[in-house]
């Protein structure tokens, strides 16, 4: 019979072969070309309803990060 040690050793070497995988794939991508990379000038609508233009609105003043969360159930 288990003790309660031995199904959480189990139980932890499943969990970290269940993500090797998952995480050696997102090691191979390489995305340093993209950081640093001037962006072009574009619009997008706001939460308030109102078009913002990044160049003239955030071009310099503030740091920009773009993402995306394929699993964030989106409808994208």
């Amino acid at each position: 019979m288990l003790t309660r040690a031995g199904i959480r050793l189990i139980t932890a070497i499943l969990i970290a072969a269940a993500m090797g995988p998952v995480t050696r794939a997102g090691a191979q991508e390489n995305t340093s070309a993209l950081i640093g990379t001037p962006t072009i000038n574009f619009s997008l609508a706001s939460t308030q309803d109102r078009l913002i233009t990044y160049g003239q609105e955030y071009y310099g003043r503030h740091n920009l990060v773009i993402t995306f969360f394929p699993a964030a159930f989106t409808p994208v």
